[in-house]
C-alpha cells in the first residue's frame, strides 16, 4: 500500500522515500501511516504472501516464510500454539526482516546495521545475504556465543560484541547507521508492518480468539500485533481485539513493572538466561503498556524455573525445540484463568537454542 511516515514524537512528515527509519528532526522513531483504505480479502492464514497487499510498498522477492502452523495444547483445549519456529531462521523476526531488507535494497544501500539479542541479527543478516548486502551486526554481551558463531560463519555477517546489553548495542548500531551510510535495521517502522501479518494469520486460523500470549523483548511484535488488530477492527473484518498478554522473565520485567504501576516503562538491568527477551528498555515499552490496556489485556512475568521446565515438557510432548523466550508464553498460560469458551493463542516465537 502507499503510505507516508510519520515521527512518533514530533509528527513531522516524510515521503516514502525518505530512507531512515527514525526523524531527521529529533531522532524520535517514525510510524508507517497508510494513504489508501485497507481491504482484506477471505484469507486462510497459510501464506504470508496473502497479505502483501497490506504491507508498505516495495519488491518483496523471498516467499518462504510466514503461514505458520498453528496446533493444539495437549493440556488445556483452549489453548493452541502458534509455532514461529517453522520460519526459515527459525523466529518471528523474518516477518519484519523481508520487509526491511526490500526496502533497504529499494534505497540503494549496500549495508544494513542492526542491534541485537541474537535472533533478529540472525534473520537479518540470512536475509542480507540473499540480497548480496553486507550485515554489520552489534550484540550485547549475554548474547548466545553460539549464535554469534552461525551468524558470522552461515550468513557472513560482521559482528561486534558490545561491553553491555542490548541497549548498549542499540546506540553503537545509530552511530554506525550515521557514520558509515548503512541501512538502520531492527525495532523500528518496517518491522512492525511486517510482523503485524502475526495477528492476519491468527485471526484467519482461528476465529474468535480471547485471548493472544506474546513474549516482549522490545515490545515490535507486540506493537505490530495491534496495529495488525486494530485494522482488521476498522475494516470490519474482526468485530473486536482479544486480550493481548505481554510477557517477560522475572529477572528481566520492565515492561511487566509499568503496567503493574501504571506508569512509564524505567530501565532494569537483564539478569535472565532468555536472551530473546533480554531487553532493558522496550522501544515500544509504553506504547506497549497504552495497547495491553487497550485491549483489556495484562503482563505477566515468569521465573527462569518456570522457562527451563516448559522448554523441556515442549519437547517432550511435540517433539519440537523452543527457546525459553518462546515457552515463557505457555509458562504465563498456566497462570491465566481462563474461562470455559475462552480459545487463546500462545506465540512459540523462536527456536534458535
Amino acid at each position: 500500500m502507499k503510505y507516508i511516515l510519520r515521527c512518533t514524537v514530533c509528527k513531522v512528515e516524510y515521503s516514502s522515500r525518505h530512507s531512515y527509519q527514525t526523524c531527521g528532526s529529533c531522532s524520535g522513531n517514525l510510524e508507517v501511516v497508510y494513504t489508501e483504505k485497507p481491504k482484506f480479502g477471505k484469507g486462510n492464514g497459510e501464506d504470508f504472501w496473502e497479505y502483501e497487499f497490506l504491507l508498505p510498498e516495495a519488491r518483496y522477492r523471498h516467499r518462504e516464510l510466514g503461514g505458520t502452523k498453528l496446533i493444539k495444547s495437549k493440556d488445556d483445549e483452549r489453548l493452541h500454539f502458534k509455532l514461529e519456529i517453522e520460519n526459515p531462521t527459525k523466529s518471528f523476526k523474518d516477518r519484519g526482516s523481508v520487509v526491511e531488507i526490500a526496502k533497504a535494497k529499494e534505497y540503494g544501500y549496500e549495508t544494513i546495521v542492526c542491534a541485537s539479542t541474537g535472533n533478529m541479527a540472525y534473520s537479518l543478516s540470512y536475509y542480507a545475504k540473499l540480497e548480496g548486502m553486507n550485515a554489520k551486526i552489534f550484540i550485547g554481551g549475554s548474547a548466545s556465543k553460539h549464535k554469534l558463531r552461525n551468524i558470522r560463519e552461515l550468513h557472513d555477517a560482521d559482528v561486534e560484541r558490545v561491553d553491555g546489553d542490548f541497549n548498549k548495542a542499540l546506540d553503537c548500531a545509530y552511530r554506525y547507521s550515521k557514520r558509515h551510510k548503512a541501512f538502520l535495521s531492527g525495532d523500528y517502522c518496517y518491522r512492525k508492518e511486517g510482523q503485524k501479518t502475526l495477528a492476519y494469520e491468527i485471526t484467519d486460523q482461528l476465529r474468535e480468539v480471547s485471548h493472544v500470549i506474546i513474549p516482549v523483548g522490545n515490545a515490535t511484535l507486540l506493537s505490530g500485533f495491534f496495529k495488525g488488530l486494530s485494522e482488521m477492527r476498522k475494516a470490519g473484518k474482526i468485530r473486536r481485539l482479544p486480550k493481548i498478554v505481554a510477557v517477560q522473565a522475572r529477572k528481566c520485567s520492565p515492561l511487566v513493572k509499568a503496567f503493574d504501576r501504571n506508569g512509564e516503562v524505567r530501565y532494569e538491568k537483564p539478569m535472565t538466561s532468555a536472551d530473546a527477551i533480554a531487553v532493558g528498555y522496550p522501544t515500544f515499552g509504553n506504547e506497549a503498556v497504552k495497547m495491553l490496556r487497550s485491549s483489556g489485556g495484562m503482563a505477566v512475568a515468569v521465573s527462569e524455573a518456570e522457562m527451563k521446565k516448559e522448554q523441556k515438557k515442549f519437547l517432550s510432548d511435540y517433539g519440537l525445540v523452543a527457546e525459553m523466550a518462546s515457552v515463557a508464553t505457555i509458562a504465563a498460560a498456566r497462570k491465566i484463568k481462563f474461562k470455559k469458551d475462552d480459545i487463546a493463542v500462545a506465540v512459540i516465537s523462536g527456536g534458535n537454542v
